[in-house]
């Protein structure tokens, strides 16, 4: 049996989550809010989630653990059996990961936690995410999903990332960095899936645990 360790705030944790929801793989979860301890960092060695426990040992990092479900568990494939097709979809999760919700990290701690960050960074992070937003219109296609007419591990990514980026742009800059993307209606689109609807119902659930757990 396969145990997911993480929590479900964290958005590669839900992108994990939905990607083995998606598969069918049987798997149980075990709550991890990124401790520093020794069987954490013995699991993951940065103390990061989410990370998978296999019978074979631990896997870390979400897109290792996406590659690994791929192989391990063909029968839902997340990626088209092209090669050429298959390098898109990881080409998609790569600019969603890399050239937008890391650029938008950058904020969270400001537009979600109640920190701050600087001006400078607020500055460079909108004039990024301008970049970013502009590099993956030139490769997504919303028809209905982001690499086209079936659902891959480029929406598994997507669909956990993109709302955080839209709220954490709404926070900061008083305006949805992603506007010019039909974002609303795609998330809307895949909202509708009962696998969706479950990572939404268990992220709502742990953000509001975490909240008790910050006011007390």
């Amino acid at each position: 049996m396969l145990v997911l360790a993480g929590f479900a705030v964290s958005n590669y944790y839900n992108k994990v989550k939905l990607a083995m929801l998606e598969k069918g793989v049987a798997f149980t979860e075990e709550l991890n809010w990124a401790s520093k301890d020794e069987p954490t960092l013995g699991a993951s060695p940065l103390g990061k989630v989410p990370f998978l426990r296999t019978p074979q040992g631990t896997l870390c990092e979400s897109q290792v653990i996406l590659e690994y479900l791929e192989d391990a568990y063909p029968q839902v494939p997340l990626l088209p059996a092209d090669p050429f097709e298959r390098a898109k979809v990881r080409e998609l999760v790569a600019f969603t990961e890399l050239h937008l919700e890391l650029v938008a990290r950058r904020v969270y701690a400001q537009a979600f936690f109640g920190g701050t960050v600087s001006q400078g960074t607020i500055d460079a992070t909108r004039r990024d995410l301008e970049r970013g937003v502009a590099a993956i219109a030139r490769l997504v296609k919303f028809a209905p999903f982001l690499a086209g007419d079936r659902f891959t591990m480029a929406d598994c990514a997507a669909v956990v990332h993109l709302p955080v980026i839209s709220m954490a742009g709404k926070a900061i800059w008083g305006e949805d960095p992603l506007a010019a993307l039909p974002v609303r209606d795609y998330v809307k689109r895949l909202g509708e899936r009962p696998t969706v609807q479950k990572v939404n119902a268990d992220r709502k659930a742990h953000t509001e645990l975490l909240a008790k757990m910050r006011a007390k």
